[in-house]
């Protein structure tokens, strides 16, 4: 099988053949059939996000059961599963809360390996560590059973995929973290597949004015496909706040979700906000990032500043309701695929992303 292995930060993964060994106790084999090409991955990539190498990045993805290790017993072979890339123990007070995003049952794992702190990828002997245990730039994998999650057999791969990240986080931060009300005025800063879900779940949840806010014209057009009702560039507007509230009706908006999460996107979320508005950081930042806010306005209008991991989902339930919303014509996710790649493309792959010229690009296994 092969895999796209990164050996070092900010150098070209490569495209290895590489052996895979069968599924231990409470793991599944998966047959990749596609997997979307995430900013996150790039964290890993660039070494924001510290990571054992050599390791295969991917995360976003959706596949077929092939092997069965001892023990599991929510999938099975055929079937048709999304992955989920955080752990669910099921015994910490997180899991028991159902907030399974929080999980940290499984935090003593060294990060990269399975679940008993070995490898199963290997390269002429070398172990290969799976980003966030799963590693989905590959065409198979290992990984631990409750890291998957079974859906419907009759939706596409591609878009089944992205419901295993941009999906789940954009439209899970709206109505599942934020719960917005219908007739709510909403700001998204950030139109990539993380800030056009987070658009559809506000059309989901009946948003009356949504405001797109991106630095590149060509995003916002995107946005208002997915649901805007009005758009602001960032990047040519002298007062984007100004011009944000005047959207929302002079006050300002009810909820501002950043998925971008730097310092000046943070405070154009807050600083956008009516009084007694909400805002969420979405997207995941590089660690040194700081963001500032005013005590003052804080308290004086009782702003509210949170954030949301993966949207605030519980994957095992959330993943089929956002499946069943596609199939329904609920939500739009056809659009949000702008390429395809094969897995030799991958590096082709995150350099289009890094230009701002996809929604989202999937890697399409055969």
């Amino acid at each position: 099988m092969k895999a796209a292995v990164l050996f070092k930060p900010n150098e070209p993964m490569q495209i290895l053949e590489c052996e895979l060994d069968p599924p231990k106790a409470f793991e599944v084999r998966v047959k990749m059939k596609a997997t979307g090409v995430c900013q996150s991955d790039w964290h890993v990539i660039n070494g924001d996000w510290p990571t054992p190498m050599p390791v295969v990045p991917g995360h976003e993805a959706a596949g077929q059961v092939l092997e069965c290790g001892p023990g599991v017993v929510t999938v099975k072979p055929g079937d048709h599963v999304v992955f989920s890339f955080r752990p669910h123990c099921g015994r910490c007070i997180y899991c028991s809360q159902g907030r399974t995003v929080l999980c940290i049952g499984r935090a003593s794992v060294p990060p990269g390996a399975l679940y008993d702190g070995t490898l199963r990828l290997k390269h002429k002997g070398q172990g290969i560590n799976q980003m966030a245990r799963i590693g989905t730039f590959a065409e198979e994998v290992v990984v631990p059973e409750e890291m998957v999650v079974p859906i419907r057999k009759d939706m596409p791969w591609a878009q089944a995929a992205l419901v295993g990240c941009c999906v789940a986080t954009g439209v899970g931060a709206v109505t599942r973290h934020a719960k917005i009300e219908a007739g709510a005025s909403v700001l998204v800063i950030g139109c990539g597949g993380v800030g056009l879900n987070a658009i559809q779940g506000a059309v989901l949840s009946g948003a009356r004015r949504i405001v797109a806010a991106d630095i590149l014209d060509n995003k916002l057009e995107m946005a208002r496909t997915f649901g805007a009702t009005h758009t602001v560039n960032t990047a040519t507007d002298n007062d984007a706040v100004k011009k944000v509230k005047e959207y929302s009706g002079g006050l300002g908006v009810d909820y501002a979700f950043d998925a971008v999460s730097i310092e000046r996107t943070q405070a154009l979320a807050f600083d956008s906000l009516a009084p007694g508005g909400h805002a969420v950081a979405v997207g995941i930042s590089a660690p040194q990032v700081k963001a500032s806010y005013s005590p003052f306005m804080m308290v004086f209008q009782e702003k509210k500043v949170s954030g949301t991991f993966y949207g605030s989902v519980r994957p095992d339930l959330d993943f089929p309701v956002l499946v069943d919303h596609y199939m329904n014509k609920r939500l739009n996710l056809d659009a949000l695929i702008s390429r395809t790649y094969r897995l030799e493309e991958i590096n082709e792959g995150v350099k289009r992303m890094l230009a701002g010229e996809v929604a989202r690009g999937v890697v399409v296994f055969d």
